[in-house]
């Protein structure tokens, strides 16, 4: 298997779910076919874990639309993903949707491939034949049109920019009940948000790897319903297209 980088610490918590869904989800891939017929641990793909100071990664975020205000927020992020080039890794995934709206400009420099949580999650939103998303995640990624644009290919409609103010009360949930994890209110915080925002049959789109902690039962699931309500996990979709990389054979190189 192929060896993975994660670009973690925005937040801690995700981080520490990245680890462990790639690590029992190589387990359980190997386990359903049939590997497990002897008694010892399964092979795991090698990681390394680069993580960043979210306290720093914060107060350097950018304005948007003014992209020279970005330069120091994405060589945090680009640094990061040098170490973990440098240390051997094939390609890398960055455990937070946030930097992703920077992709193009942290990826500068980087020989490595670095997996899109966008793309992923376009993909998973794609086979609940939802046709509208709601995007929930911090201002920086509910300001951007990311997840618009890669979901149009598919004929998804993406919830339009938010008022500040919405915007402002996903971000205070997001500093007050998920970072460190879920707290004890945060799912009930979260569902009275979708409540008020989501349309009925709209797929709702964690857009911060924080969000989906909240939903332990359904940790691993890209997609999942709870409280009426239908979600997509992109922390669990950009761990699925990690290990379908992980696993995939370079050409010329014999199966481990």
């Amino acid at each position: 298997m192929k060896k993975i980088g994660i670009l973690g610490g925005v937040g801690w918590a995700s981080t520490l779910d990245y680890y462990r869904g790639i690590c029992a989800g190589s387990w359980q891939r190997q386990i359903k076919n049939g590997a497990k017929t002897h008694s010892g641990p399964l092979p795991c793909p090698r990681i390394t874990i680069e993580s960043v100071n979210q306290a720093e990664t914060r107060s350097l975020r950018g304005r948007p639309g003014e992209e020279d205000s970005w330069a120091a927020f994405d060589a945090v992020f680009r640094n990061a993903l040098l170490v973990l080039q440098t240390a051997g890794c094939d390609f890398a995934v960055i455990a937070s949707n946030t930097p992703h709206a920077r992709l193009h400009a942290i990826r500068q420099g980087v020989e490595m491939p670095v997996l899109s949580i966008f793309d992923a999650t376009a993909q998973v939103v794609a086979k609940t034949k939802a046709a509208s998303a709601l995007v929930i995640g911090t201002r920086v990624t509910m300001q951007a049109r990311n997840y618009a644009e890669v979901l149009a290919p598919y004929g998804i409609r993406a919830n339009p920019t938010l008022p500040p103010a919405e915007i402002a009360e996903a971000q205070s949930m997001i500093d007050e009940d998920f970072h460190g994890g879920a707290s004890a209110t945060a799912r009930t915080r979260l569902l009275r948000f979708c409540q008020k925002h989501a349309s009925a049959g709209e797929a709702v789109i964690l857009a911060c790897t924080e969000l989906p902690l909240a939903f332990p039962d359904h940790i691993d699931e890209p997609s999942f319903e709870a409280a009426g309500v239908l979600f997509i996990n992109p922390s669990a979709a950009h761990v699925a297209a990690a290990l379908d990389l992980a696993e995939k054979e370079t050409e010329g190189q014999a199966p481990a």
